[in-house]
């Protein structure tokens, strides 16, 4: 892929070695972080620093996630090729290039607009092909291609939307990390349609999903 080297590949490797260390299993999700050029969603000026395992700044008052918090989510997740995802807050796009390298049918809602048209060509030009990339609101979700097997939210939100619950297939999983100042991971799956099993995980620091309202 142009632009990304022997030397970026070499960083990615290292990348998934303290991935490894801390504690993320699942081969798929690491080849897909060993595979993905990390340093293509940034600004240039962070290339050095790309492959450290840290968050980084993406214009629009939005951060790229630290790449063990993006492992994590996914390992979560469960993603099995095929699966319709949902994911709110596109970003930079990484995650959503995460998902589509495991296979994934992606939809992804951005609310910065500055965003998402960054990653409207940026995805394509790498590469990566989601399903549909959506501006809007991502407390509502997408309900025109509902239910979704996986729903996967990358930013703080301080309660879980309702409209996203709905939109989750029966089986389905959702990740969310839940809180105002910092987040509890959560694990949502729906066994029925009224009734959602949650799984409480890690503390985690995300920056907060944006609706309308904001």
């Amino acid at each position: 892929m142009k632009g990304d080297t022997t030397k970026h590949q070499g960083k990615r490797r290292q990348l998934v070695s303290v991935l490894e260390t801390k504690g993320i299993t699942d081969p798929a999700v690491l080849k897909a972080i060993g595979s993905i050029p990390r340093h293509l969603f940034l600004d240039s000026s962070f290339d050095e620093h790309a492959y450290q395992d840290k968050a980084f700044p993406i214009g629009a008052e939005q951060t790229i996630s630290q790449p063990y918090t993006v492992a994590f989510q996914t390992e979560q997740l469960q993603v099995k090729p095929g699966m319709h995802v949902l994911e709110i807050g596109t970003g930079s796009g990484y995650q959503t290039a995460v998902l589509c390298h495991l296979g994934a049918v992606v939809y992804s809602i951005e609310r910065q607009h500055e965003l998402f048209r960054t990653s409207l060509k940026r995805l394509p030009a790498l590469g990566y092909a989601p399903k549909k990339l959506i501006f809007g609101d991502g407390y509502k979700g997408f309900p025109e291609k509902a239910p979704y097997d996986r729903i996967i939210v990358t930013a703080g939100a301080p309660y879980i939307p309702e409209d996203l619950l709905a939109q989750l297939k029966i089986n389905g999983k959702m990740v969310i990390p839940v809180g105002d100042e910092s987040q509890k991971m959560t694990v949502i799956t729906r066994t029925s349609e009224t009734v959602f099993e949650k799984l409480i995980l890690g503390n985690f620091r995300f920056v907060p999903l944006l609706g309308d309202k904001n």
